[in-house]
């Protein structure tokens, strides 16, 4: 050992002439071969090297990069009290932030809320703002700014469409970062009207809120901010850049830019996109996203909680105070063709008045493995067993006699009302063919929107409505289902009438307990299935076609087409690699 040791310490490298006098005494071949090792060492260890170095790194977004949509129709009232319309309401999702935040998953997180406390019996939430929060003026958000929002959203003259969610709601300042708001009643949803944005006070206070000229030039605290606008000479707002906003609280988004162009048609919209003018569109039509993913584009959608159906009214046509008819109707609507020839396979067929992934309950699957030929044969034999024959014009008769033996025959027809939407207008027709299929008499009426609206469905003067619910949140089922709300102004437009379901509806609405809150909806919609006030036909997909460079954004759980916008600090386009240790 010792004699080892004694040859450690002794080493020595070579001297650089013994080097070269070895490699002077290799033969030419030698060399060669020599050479060839060194090389191959050499690789072999810059690819070990690149190897271990590879396996260290992970792609991240990288800041920067812009992204240019088309939107159809044109602002005006870019704050989140007046915004009903969709150009609006995406321009307000990406100015405004409120004290809460919904998630692409559908859950809610503190926003320019630090935190939020609720009393036990849930008649008062407490809100406590982030330290250092600033409008994109520079000015700070305080208590002040939120109870303003809040007062002007309750304002019974400004009729805001957010007045519902805010009647009977106090917000009391505790101090400049601390709001409490007290209820009259507990409100399961309340944390979800939190979400409201925030304006400042300073810049809407001044002139009223419908003539104020910051309704085209907001300023917010959200992830975007107005850095330019673009006009027609007219005075039309052609489009808004806007850049990032490097003191949103969530963290400085990393697109920089968002270019937002705007068409008065859908057709100039796609025709902008397959000019290049601009990267994105959303909301289109079912057939223009079915040419565009067939030409390469890339199109996303997720069903949207809205639901269309045909809803019977009872006082105008007393056929559907029958349940074997109302029943028969169900069965006869072939639901899964309109989803195909209608909607294109951008949305689903559906039997409940709840929409799909709203309420998180197993619900029975329908249908019970008949063929088609066997639901039409079932529907036409209890029809004729109830009295129905076809009379000589193919339609079903009935005749029945009075108390003193007078007949009378009926024919079992009846209208469906609707809008003059291309997708409504097939979905009526389509209806049509499938009861006219097993004798039912059916017209078509189609009005245009606001002639639907006024003289149709505010005075109930209809048949039967094809129509379309759209369903924000547990609470709106209330506006739709209660008996009370079957008179215009309310929107239960089946004029439904039940005294277990208002019941029902009215202890949900106050039940904090959200598996009591889910029983509660399930026997709901046991009652509205016994009952059948309507025929559910389809929920639609939110469509978007995105740039096929776009990363990092979820429109999985979305409930109207600007909360595509509600994670777009986390979109990116652009990517570097980065050291696992780095990545955070």
């Amino acid at each position: 050992m010792e004699k080892l040791y004694s040859r450690i310490r002794n080493f020595k490298l070579p001297k650089k002439d013994e080097i070269n006098s070895v490699f002077t005494a290799f033969s030419k071949n030698e060399k060669i071969i020599f050479a060839a090792l060194v090389l191959a060492l050499f690789i072999s260890t810059v690819s070990i090297l690149q190897s271990i170095n590879k396996s260290l790194m992970v792609e991240v977004p990288f800041r920067g990069g812009s992204i240019s949509e088309g939107i159809i129709g044109v602002p005006r009232f870019i704050n989140p009290i007046l915004a009903n319309s969709s150009v609006d309401q995406d321009l307000v999702s990406l100015i405004y932030s409120g004290l809460m935040r919904k998630n692409p998953d559908g859950t809610l997180t503190p926003d320019l809320a630090e935190k939020y406390e609720i009393s036990q019996n849930g008649l008062s939430y407490t809100f406590t703002l982030k330290d250092k929060i600033y409008f994109q003026d520079g000015k700070p958000v305080t208590a002040d700014d939120v109870i303003f929002t809040v007062n002007k959203a309750k304002d019974s003259v400004i009729k805001s469409l957010h007045k519902v969610h805010w009647d009977g709601v106090t917000a009391a300042k505790i101090n400049d970062m601390t709001i409490e708001f007290t209820l009259r009643q507990p409100r399961p949803s309340f944390l979800e009207n939190a979400t409201l944005g925030i304006m400042p006070q300073s810049l809407w206070d001044n002139s009223p809120i419908e003539l104020n000229d910051a309704n085209t030039a907001p300023v917010g605290s959200g992830p975007y901010m107005i850095k330019s606008v673009a006009k027609e000479s007219s005075g039309i707002i052609n489009s808004y850049e806007l850049t990032s906003f490097e003191e949103f609280i969530l963290g400085e988004p990393f697109i920089k830019t968002i270019n937002l162009h705007f068409y008065s048609n859908e057709d100039d919209l796609i025709r902008a996109l397959e000019e290049g003018a601009i990267d994105q569109v959303s909301s289109i039509t079912p057939s223009n996203a079915d040419d565009l993913k067939e030409k390469n584009y890339r199109v996303e959608s997720s069903v949207l909680p809205r639901v269309f159906g045909l809803f019977f009214n009872q006082n105008q046509n007393n056929l559907f105070t029958d349940k074997i008819i109302t029943k028969a109707i169900d069965q006869a609507i072939d639901k899964d063709k309109i989803a195909r020839e209608v909607l294109f396979g951008y949305g689903i067929a559906i039997d409940d008045p709840i929409p799909p992934n709203m309420i998180a309950y197993q619900k029975l699957a329908g249908g019970n493995g008949a063929t088609r030929e066997e639901i039409l044969k079932n529907v036409q034999d209890s029809l004729a067993k109830d009295g129905w024959s076809k009379g000589p014009d193919g339609f079903l008769q009935k005749t029945t006699a009075d108390k003193n033996k007078k007949k009378t025959t009926a024919t079992l027809q009846f209208s469906i009302s609707t809008g003059n939407a291309p997708e409504l207008a097939l979905t009526a027709e389509l209806i049509r063919q499938d009861l006219s299929a097993i004798g039912m008499k059916v017209d078509i009426k189609t009005f245009e929107v606001g002639n639907l609206n006024q003289s149709v469905i505010r005075p109930r003067k209809y048949d039967a409505l094809l129509f379309g619910q759209i369903i924000n949140n547990e609470s709106d089922l209330y506006a739709f289902w209660h008996s009370s709300q079957r008179k215009d102004p309310g929107l239960n437009v089946a004029l439904y009438t039940n005294a277990k379901v208002d019941k029902i509806l009215e202890e949900a609405f106050t039940t904090q307990d959200e598996q009591e809150r889910v029983k509660k909806y399930a026997q709901f919609e046991d009652e509205i299935k016994k009952d059948m006030p309507a025929v559910f036909l389809y929920s639609p997909n939110f469509i978007y076609v995105v740039s096929k460079n776009l990363m990092g954004f979820s429109i999985d759980h979305i409930t109207s087409p600007a909360d595509r916008f509600l994670n777009i600090y986390s979109w990116y386009t652009k990517t570097e690699n980065v050291w696992k240790i780095f990545s955070k």
